[in-house]
């Protein structure tokens, strides 16, 4: 399952920047909902299908309503809105924004855990974990922006995007891996999971150096995930060795 599912997301991926600009809509539910699913499987053989739902659920829950307040109050990322190109849409929030959310807030939280080693704690992975998911929106944000998904009230520095949304996605973050962490309690770094985390480093970084032409963006995005993913790899195989 989780194999077959991560086929059809790294299919839709790659197939993403051949595909002309205004027409990638559905590429990008593909893209998110098998990545979705390959975590949701990962997440089952872990820790076993009533923690995995409930993760998958509770993360949901709170990232759709986290999605449909911000929108409303500007809080916790700036005043932004979605503009209808993402359906179906609940409560006014694409469907498939809080499966984004799940979809990377694990290997995230995994990729954090296997990076702190001995220290890994619940607070450590909870921050390091927050951070590791806020870097992957480096990549995110401009190239949502971009494909017109969403519109940001005022124009940020960095690709349109305002430094208030960051700062409300480590906020976030913050929240769905303390979420994470009373679902999924931490042992054994999952490998797969963390390696999500690598490959999405990977590909966003050369997707946008190469294919979307936007080195900027392949720079700041890529300094921060590659370098977090290298060092979940070197956590992982301390491990090992250990």
């Amino acid at each position: 399952m989780q194999a077959a599912a991560f086929a059809v997301h790294a299919a839709a991926l790659i197939a993403t920047p051949l595909r002309r600009r205004g027409r990638r809509a559905g590429l990008a539910g593909v893209v998110v909902g098998g990545l979705g699913a390959a975590t949701a499987a990962a997440a089952v053989r872990r820790w076993g299908a009533p923690r995995a739902a409930g993760a998958l659920a509770t993360v949901a829950a709170g990232t759709t309503a986290l999605e449909h307040v911000g929108t409303s109050t500007g809080l916790p990322f700036g005043r932004y809105r979605y503009t209808g190109a993402l359906r179906p849409t609940v409560g006014g929030v694409p469907a498939i924004v809080p499966v984004a959310w799940f979809a990377m807030a694990v290997p995230a939280r995994e990729a954090a855990h296997a990076a702190l080693g001995e220290r890994s704690g619940r607070l450590r992975r909870i921050g390091l974990g927050a951070a590791y998911l806020t870097a992957w929106d480096l990549f995110l944000d401009p190239q949502m922006v971009g494909e017109g998904y969403w519109v940001w009230a005022r124009r940020g520095r960095y690709r349109g995007i305002p430094v208030t949304n960051y700062l409300g996605w480590l906020v976030a973050s913050a929240a769905v891996m303390a979420m994470l962490e009373l679902w999924l309690p931490a042992g054994e770094p999952e490998p797969t999971l963390t390696a999500e985390y690598g490959w999405m480093a990977v590909m966003q970084t050369v997707g946008f150096a190469r294919y979307f032409d936007d080195r900027l963006v392949a720079a700041v995005g890529g300094s921060a995930m590659v370098p977090a993913a290298a060092a979940a790899v070197r956590g992982l195989v301390g491990r090992r060795r250990g």
